[in-house]
């Protein structure tokens, strides 16, 4: 494998590789004009095989794919959940970075990779697993210090790497945070692994499950503070990010949706000005939602807001709340838990 650089903003899949036709549900957008050079995706069924060499370019860089990846590392939850959803564990030959914990439904196959650290492994660490490929969620898995930079992994080891294009350091290069974004980037680790055919399935299926989720509206008139951390000044779920996308899919208002960017410090004031019908706690270790319920209701002004008063509260894992491949889950589980609140009295 081997790796170029190459201007662009958005991830592309620089190869004939299939993807399913993009229907127009919430969460999908546009990820930018293709690059000049890209071919265009053909609306059709996925292929069932890749015609190797691909490229597949994040930040800035191309990396070209010559051969499947057999020995690959992902680094940080996002990546190796990527990996588990096109199940692709088999062709890993670790993983390193978890925020919190994996799901059933892929924890058998991840127990079967080995975890090559807690946090970021050393570049010995990383080596010594024999990699051939390097995937991860954000650029600091690259700097000097951990595994090596990109360019070092390349031109030292003649190892391939990409970021994901939402963890770049350029926050220009970063695309749209939108599901369609998040299919992009599965379908260019999709191509790099040789399993086309199982991003277009998982593509398909997040679609029909955003599809329901905007029939059945279960936050149709409900406003939701989303609090991630912090207590004299709250970290909130902001108006460009995750927690937008999951409230927009099940149709509910983010009192702090006019806030730009993903996550940004909210006030207290405003909470309280908009006395919100439910609040959703971020479940992370460094700020677990229990933490966050504790410290509303010993607070004398904010243990009278109507959510706190009537418990209506709804837990969603911190990687369920960012844009990934657990969004929709994180969508689907917000809704289940609202239409199990009873939000009719204080």
């Amino acid at each position: 494998m081997r790796l170029s650089r190459v201007p662009t903003h958005r991830t592309t899949v620089l190869s004939a590789i299939a993807g399913a036709t993009v229907l127009g549900l919430l969460l999908t957008g546009c990820a930018g004009e293709p690059e000049s050079e890209a071919k265009p995706k053909p609306e059709a069924t996925a292929q069932t095989s890749v015609d190797y060499p691909v490229q597949i370019v994040s930040c800035g860089r191309t990396t070209t794919i010559e051969a499947p990846v057999e020995r690959g590392v992902t680094l940080n939850q996002g990546a190796t959940e990527v990996a588990l959803a096109l199940g692709v564990e088999k062709q890993l030959a670790g993983t390193a970075y978890l925020d919190d914990a994996v799901p059933e439904k892929w924890k058998a196959a991840y127990d079967s990779v080995p975890v090559l650290s807690a946090e970021y492994p050393k570049q010995e660490e990383f080596l010594a697993a024999e990699p051939d490929f390097a995937y991860a969620s954000y650029s600091s898995a690259f700097e000097k210090g951990t595994i090596g930079t990109q360019d070092e992994l390349a031109e030292d080891d003649q190892i391939a790497s990409y970021v994901s294009p939402f963890g770049c350091d350029d926050k220009e290069k970063r695309p749209p945070q939108t599901m369609e974004s998040v299919w992009d980037e599965i379908d260019g680790i999709a191509a790099a692994f040789g399993v086309p055919d199982r991003a277009a399935e998982l593509r398909a299926e997040q679609q029909r499950q955003l599809a329901e989720l905007a029939e059945a509206k279960a936050g149709d008139g409900i406003t939701v503070f989303w609090y991630d951390s912090g207590d004299k000044t709250p970290f909130v779920g902001a108006g460009g990010g995750g927690p937008q996308l999951v409230l927009e899919a099940i149709g509910a208002t983010n009192i702090f949706a006019d806030l730009d960017g993903s996550w940004g410090e909210g006030n207290w004031e405003n909470v309280v000005a908009a006395d919100p019908d439910v609040i959703v706690f971020a479940d992370a270790g460094w700020s677990t939602a229990a933490d966050k319920q504790a410290y509303l209701e010993k607070d004398p002004v904010l243990s009278q807001l109507s959510a706190v008063k009537n418990k209506a509260y709804v837990t969603v894992p911190f990687s369920e709340s960012t844009v990934g491949v657990r969004l929709v889950d994180g969508a689907i589980s917000v809704a289940e838990q609202l239409s199990g609140l009873d939000l009719g009295t204080e």
